[in-house]
């Protein structure tokens, strides 16, 4: 009978030991997901909700960051910048001096009031200058043109009208590019331009003129658009990336629905934003169907389900977006900033490449020779990490993504012609996004695809580093008169081409 009862109370203890172990590792794993959700939660804070956004980190913050570890990163010393100027001992700002000599000059001059009185016996020996910057509004004018009509023995002459931008329209060409530039690089919505047409200029411009004025200024915009996409086409390596935009679909009442401006462009080429109303894979897959070459992207999936289906095109990774990753696991783990601190080194080596202004065949020897050691170092470095890595933490993250793509994220080695990223792209999609706060959203989906033509042509114009308003005032002038197989030379990077000719051909 004892022997019965020792047994039951043997089994007794062993159930309860059973369940003392199932309730603590029930407790870790809890622990464990609470701490991995309150990270992702900060993280989540800080990103949306004024934190601070720069990935990069400078040297201070990487020694703090890497107190009690190991010399496990080697920080490089960087070069003060020289922002201030010493005088009598103490430092004051430099103040950054405008380029004056491009700008209209008024000279005002300021006698005193005894010269005025009496000018006799006053001798000038000196002068005292103080400049300052004025705004002289701009004006609208009323251009009429006169055409005289004749007749001779029956016959009439008269002369005809020259092709204007839009027929039958009041709108010249300066003003119609006023309009656009305003609208779409300045983020000016028409009823607030209306506003100022009326209280600046005394013009009355309704803002339902203005846009009749912009859907047909996009109208006659869309031979250079094409032209634009049949040159990125032609070549063998784009980059693209997408932004996302509220529009209002006549059928759907009561709430905007989301659509999207796809971008592509080449480095130093002309930028073309291409306008869907999803993010489906059909959108990258229509406009790339006779691409073939190299497609630098971001990790989003339908990029990679694209190549992997075609078999023709070859990813290239970004590396500012896996940076990315790293820089927020920066709140949960002081190791993430040792991988930041690799990464760093190879945008180091891209830096010293773009001041020495390295063409294709030195970036490639450079990278290899500089870049290529600190990619091994890395990959080592995350196969090991990441076995001793939640898979659900930022860092765990941060390695998965990295890893997967790394074949696409090593292609920059090979060529020279390749970039580290795609910040060129996301840059050129930066402006669209300010303005969405300001319009909030696109009134039609048709209305997308005449944002999509405007939105190429000003953002190739920044690409290029060509003024906006003249660009599209020389067009609008011009373009009605041209013939079909004259528009490859209204595209920006044409258009500034020309324009660096005659430069030199004046200087000549």
């Amino acid at each position: 009978m004892a022997c019965v009862y020792q047994c039951e109370l043997m089994n007794t203890d062993t159930t309860l030991l059973q369940k003392v172990d199932d309730l603590s590792a029930r407790v870790v794993a809890l622990e464990t997901e609470n701490r991995l959700l309150r990270q992702k939660l900060d993280q989540y804070i800080r990103h949306y909700f004024g934190g601070q956004r720069n990935e990069g980190l400078d040297k201070h913050q990487l020694e703090l960051l890497l107190q009690g570890l190991p010399n496990i990163i080697t920080l490089p010393g960087t070069k003060p910048k020289t922002t201030t100027a010493t005088r009598n001992g103490t430092a004051h700002p430099i103040r950054r001096m405008l380029i004056e000599d491009k700008l209209e000059t008024q000279e005002v001059v300021i006698e005193p009031v005894e010269v005025q009185a009496q000018p006799d016996g006053w001798k000038k020996i000196s002068e005292e200058r103080t400049s300052q910057l004025d705004w002289v509004a701009p004006k609208i004018i009323k251009r009429v043109y006169i055409r005289p009509r004749y007749v001779k023995q029956e016959k009439f002459a008269l002369a005809p009208l020259p092709p204007q931008p839009i027929e039958q329209g009041m709108v010249g060409p300066g003003l119609l590019a006023q309009i656009l530039v305003g609208k779409y690089e300045y983020h000016q919505p028409l009823y607030r331009q209306e506003k100022m047409f009326r209280q600046q200029f005394g013009v009355e411009l309704s803002r339902k003129t203005m846009g009749c004025w912009v859907e047909q200024a996009a109208e006659l915009l869309k031979p250079v658009y094409r032209a634009i996409r049949e040159d990125l086409l032609a070549g063998n390596y784009l980059q693209a990336d997408e932004t996302p935009i509220r529009y209002l679909d006549p059928d759907v009442k009561g709430k905007s629905q989301q659509g999207y401006l796809w971008v592509y462009s080449r480095p130093k080429g002309d930028v073309l934003f291409e306008w869907r109303v999803s993010r489906a894979r059909a959108g990258p897959e229509e406009f790339l169907k006779s691409f073939r070459g190299r497609l630098q992207t971001d990790g989003y999936a339908a990029y990679e389900s694209l190549a992997k289906a075609r078999g023709d095109l070859t990813l290239v990774g970004c590396w500012a977006h896996s940076r990315r990753g790293f820089h927020e696991a920066l709140a949960e783990t002081k190791l993430a900033a040792w991988f930041v601190g690799q990464i760093g080194q190879l945008y180091a080596v891209e830096k010293k490449l773009r001041e020495q202004k390295a063409g294709p065949a030195l970036r490639q020897a450079m990278r290899v020779w500089q870049s290529q050691p600190v990619l091994n170092r890395l990959h080592r470095a995350m196969e090991l990490t990441r076995r001793k890595t939640l898979p659900q933490g930022l860092l765990g993250q941060a390695i998965d993504y990295v890893l997967k793509r790394w074949t696409a994220l090593s292609q920059f080695i090979t060529d020279g012609t390749l970039e580290i990223d795609n910040n060129g792209i996301e840059n050129s999609i930066r402006p669209s996004a300010l303005g969405k706060r300001n319009w909030m959203f696109i009134g039609h989906p048709e209305a997308g695809e005449r944002s999509a033509v405007i939105y190429t042509l000003l953002g190739s114009c920044r690409r290029q580093v060509i003024n906006p308003l003249d660009y599209l005032k020389d067009l609008f002038t011009r373009l009605p008169a041209a013939k079909i197989t004259e528009i490859r030379q209204f595209t920006p990077a044409a258009w500034a081409r020309s324009r660096a000719e005659q430069v030199v051909v004046q200087a000549a």
